[in-house]
């Protein structure tokens, strides 16, 4: 099976690269995590120009109805870049939720943005401050909600809330938008990954210690050629689950969860080489590294963690 995407969707990844990497998105995060959604709100604003925020949106809501292999292109982009906000909610999980309601339109243009809570493997719907609309989606329906108590997440720039139900619930496809939502989460942490990698090559590339460049150490070279292996290893993984929920395979939730461990595995490999390959620097908040580490560390458990994906895996052997 050939996972090589196509020119199209180089285009359209060149494309966002070129928006966000002229936000200044460590500083919109560390703005988000400081309760300043302003300059987020501006990148999402940029996302919503290159048609992101419409990609799972239906057509007859002016959405794109794009190819989930669209999705993972996009989200891998975000996830790089460490966009801040509900991303996975709004961006995949929302569509599906909202697959027959007016609300959609608004959610394709960007006007609104979404989170959703999902009981019980997502148990507090993230961003829930600064959403439009908050959702809660369980037993196969969906309703409005509203946030209650805030939580501590390990990510200052993911702000966690309890939910209750604001509304009565409607039928949805939860399930389907559940799978979304880990697929989602598996393509952001293997942006992360890449651009943890990324930055980790171009540090040892110049950072001198003894008179030598440390890159030209085997110990790292090594490391990151780990790490190199895993993120590459794990990307055709989360193409792979795109095609399944595309093609609604039976083994779509193997798939799903298959991809979800092996982008969380990498991601977790990349941020603890990148760390010891910076150094103490790595994780003083000063230094963009730390933005990284802490959103993987976030995402990781998010929309099922390593442990409960794995077991999945395993009950569909």
């Amino acid at each position: 099976m050939n996972f090589e995407i196509d020119d199209q969707q180089r285009d359209f990844a060149a494309s966002i690269d070129a928006a966000l990497s002229a936000a200044n998105l460590p500083d919109a995060v560390r703005a988000w995590a400081a309760g300043d959604a302003a300059p987020g709100r501006k990148v999402w604003a940029q996302l919503s120009d290159l048609g992101v925020t419409a990609l799972l949106v239906p057509e007859r809501f002016d959405g794109i109805d794009a190819h989930p292999v669209d999705l993972v292109v996009a989200l891998e982009r975000l996830g790089r870049w460490n966009v801040p906000g509900p991303v996975t909610e709004s961006i995949a999980v929302a569509p599906i939720l909202l697959a027959d309601d007016e609300r959609a339109g608004a959610l394709a243009s960007g006007e609104l943005v979404v989170t959703v809570a999902a009981p019980p493997l997502v148990a507090r719907a993230v961003d829930a401050d600064t959403a439009g609309l908050v959702l809660l989606a369980a037993d196969g329906e969906v309703s409005d909600a509203a946030p209650a108590a805030r939580q501590e997440s390990v990510d200052p720039s993911r702000h966690l809330f309890d939910v209750t139900a604001a509304g009565d619930g409607r039928p949805a496809d939860v399930a389907r938008a559940f799978e979304f939502g880990a697929m989602a989460t598996a393509a952001q942490l293997i942006g992360a990954a890449q651009a943890m990698l990324d930055a980790s090559v171009d540090y040892a590339k110049q950072r001198s210690q003894f008179g030598t460049i440390i890159g030209t150490y085997q110990a790292i070279k090594h490391k990151l050629a780990d790490v190199l292996i895993a993120v590459e290893m794990a990307r055709p993984l989360v193409y792979g689950a795109a095609l399944s929920l595309a093609d609604g395979s039976g083994d779509t939730a193997r798939d799903v969860s298959a991809a979800k461990v092996a982008a969380a595995d990498a991601a977790l490999l990349a941020a603890r080489s990148a760390l010891q390959t910076h150094g103490a620097i790595g994780y003083t908040q000063e230094h963009d590294l730390s933005l990284m580490l802490l959103r993987v560390q976030a995402l990781r458990p998010a929309w099922g963690d390593p442990t409960w994906h794995r077991r999945r895996v395993l009950e569909a052997l």
